[in-house]
């Protein structure tokens, strides 16, 4: 089958001043529509740093990335992010909510990012409100972030990431913030609706019970992924 998105010899290396630290090194994966899929390893191990590279948020130093196909680094940044705006939803530790929008605003935000969009912001609005339903927010849509507790701040971030329909749902240690209780309602909603709409997931964790809820695990250590 092939791959919704792959890595082929990544590398990626920082500049500290003199010095050079190397994050990733000749990472190749690939990840199968429809896949749920687990990166997991210790601190440090790069996996934060592979998801941005496969969600075209950080250009490799050497390598390529593949999204259906297209070599994302050889687009232009306009062509990446109506790439990301259409295709590829994120979901973070931190819920990066615009304080100064409330919550329905807050998970309508991506669609701001697609011509035409605009003009139909009623059937735009009626899926934010059906999407925070889906969540459990159904009565916190003119909240704004700072009166809703993190859980449900992570719920509207699931909620936006969803917002466009996405192909390939990226999530960085989505309950990293949150207690176990909370946590495992994320995690819930994640698994749930990524798997009811047939998305594709790339989960990145430290937590070994978390990835063994996926279809498969990808381990890295030392900015390698372990055979």
């Amino acid at each position: 089958m092939d791959m919704i998105v792959k890595a082929e010899a990544v590398t990626k290396t920082y500049l500290m001043g003199k010095r050079s630290l190397t994050v990733l090194n000749g990472v190749s994966v690939g990840i199968r529509p429809g896949e749920t899929v687990a990166v997991i390893g210790p601190s440090g191990a790069g996996k934060s740093t592979l998801l941005h590279a496969l969600g075209g948020l950080d250009q490799p130093t050497t390598g390529e990335v593949w999204f259906k196909g297209q070599s994302l680094y050889r687009l232009s940044p306009e062509e990446r992010t109506m790439i990301r705006a259409r295709h590829v939803g994120f979901v973070f530790q931190s819920y990066h909510l615009l304080p100064e929008l409330d919550v329905v605003e807050n998970v309508m935000l991506p669609t701001m990012a697609i011509r035409g969009m605009r003009r139909e912001r009623a059937k735009t609005l009626e899926r934010a409100e059906h999407l925070l339903d889906t969540v459990g927010l159904s009565d916190r849509l003119r909240h704004t972030p700072l009166e809703l507790s993190g859980g449900e701040q992570q719920r509207v971030a699931l909620a936006r990431a969803l917002m466009n329909e996405p192909e390939l749902v990226l999530a960085d240690e989505p309950t990293g913030n949150l207690d176990s209780v909370t946590g495992e309602h994320i995690l819930k909603c994640l698994f749930g609706l990524t798997r009811e709409r047939r998305h594709t997931l790339v989960l990145v964790t430290h937590n070994n019970e978390i990835a063994a809820r996926c279809d498969r695990v990808i381990r890295m250590k030392d900015g390698r992924v372990e055979e």
